[in-house]
């Protein structure tokens, strides 16, 4: 299984100016296609430092893909990165100027004297045609490594990853394996809790299993790699039935299910309407859960945080006046670092108040509260 690393270049992305969405997608792609990826690196406009990271990611891995910097202008540098990392001058190809003039044509435009510049590759590069946009991509191939550069539009880059980029890939590298991922979402546990419960799980080699801690929620990867998808699915399987056996009723979905989600499902199961009422969650909880108007009725915020007592009578007398089956109502007092949350949820068999003190990092108190909120909601 060939291994990879990507580069994307742009000023902009480590200015926090834009989000690098291209990083995620070739992540992704790259892992369907069966390729083990290394490393991502950002790099701003720099040719040298480009340079230097295209060498050092080559020493680790098959190939590279960088994305980003094959416009027109002084500060679109990978083309001579690339040529410097390999030591190469760059070339002009006329073909490539064709391309980038019928498509301006194609747009009803000319293009100006610094477009030419996208007519030049490191010599000996393969081009790429680059058939929606102006940007021709290249690939470089030294000994059995490659360096693959495509442009940074989203748009562009996409169609050429998957329209040329990974047909060259699989007959360079006889791609024939696949990499298939599942998370399993679970709430109500502490990641050091499920690590003690699935730690022999955690050290194996194929498929692996993870865990990705976030506030109130805790989710478990497993990953195969397999020669077809229904092998990776079937390791994944196994896998799966002990971690469902060990952490039980904690977990609440998998992939792309959401704890809001499971928790409206849980409710109109019941055929129960669901009002809420919240304080200094900066209406996060409402937010969540009023996708669903059929089962959502309203939503409350308080003016000013409330204790135990003061939230469990709020909470009776707001189900009275909305005629609501469940009222779920929340209170976070941020007093310093150690912060308390006052939850209390009233349904048509019970009433329960619970207090839930927070420690730790002030910035994920709101989403530590709303997860553990749902959480008790998924379970009525």
């Amino acid at each position: 299984m060939p291994s990879a690393e990507v580069i994307t270049i742009g000023t902009e992305l480590l200015l926090g100016e834009i989000l690098d969405t291209n990083a995620n997608y070739l992540a992704r792609t790259l892992r369907q296609a069966g390729v083990d990826l290394f490393r991502i690196t950002t790099i701003g406009d720099n040719v040298r430092r480009i340079a230097l990271a295209i060498q050092d990611s080559l020493a680790r891995s098959d190939f590279v893909i960088t994305t980003g910097g094959l416009g027109p202008t002084v500060d679109d540098p990978t083309r001579d990165a690339v040529a410097m990392a390999m030591g190469v001058p760059t070339e002009y190809r006329p073909e490539l100027w064709e391309q980038i003039v019928a498509r301006f044509k194609r747009y009803g435009r000319e293009p100006t004297e610094n477009n030419r510049k996208q007519a030049f590759i490191p010599r000996g590069a393969i081009a790429v045609e680059n058939r929606v946009g102006t940007a021709p991509s290249f690939i470089v191939e030294q000994n059995h490594k490659s360096i693959i550069s495509l442009p940074g539009v989203p748009r562009e880059m996409e169609y050429l990853m998957e329209n040329d980029i990974l047909p060259y890939l699989k007959r360079r590298y006889n791609l024939h394996e696949i990499i298939q991922a599942r998370i399993i979402h679970t709430a109500g546990i502490g990641e050091s809790l499920i690590d003690d419960k699935i730690a022999d799980l955690e050290t194996m080699s194929n498929p692996t299993v993870g865990l990705a801690a976030h506030s109130g929620q805790v989710d478990v990867r497993i990953t195969a790699k397999a020669d077809s998808k229904e092998a990776a699915e079937a390791m994944i399987q196994q896998v799966e039935a002990v971690v469902r056996e060990r952490l039980g009723e904690w977990i609440y979905g998998m992939d792309e299910d959401t704890l809001e989600g499971i928790a409206l499902a849980a409710l109109k199961r019941r055929g129960w309407k669901l009002a809420v009422m919240e304080c200094a969650l900066k209406g996060e909880l409402i937010k969540r859960l009023s996708s669903d108007e059929e089962t959502f009725l309203e939503g409350k915020v308080l003016p000013k945080g409330i204790l135990q007592d003061e939230l469990a009578e709020a909470v009776s007398a707001y189900r009275q006046r909305t005629l609501a089956d469940v009222v779920l109502g929340v209170s976070r007092i941020p007093a310093g670092e150690r912060q308390e949350v006052f939850i209390s949820l009233a349904t048509p068999d019970s009433m329960q108040n619970l207090a839930r003190p927070y420690g730790g990092a002030a910035g994920n108190a709101v989403r530590y509260a709303v997860n553990h909120c749902l959480n008790l909601l998924r379970n009525v």
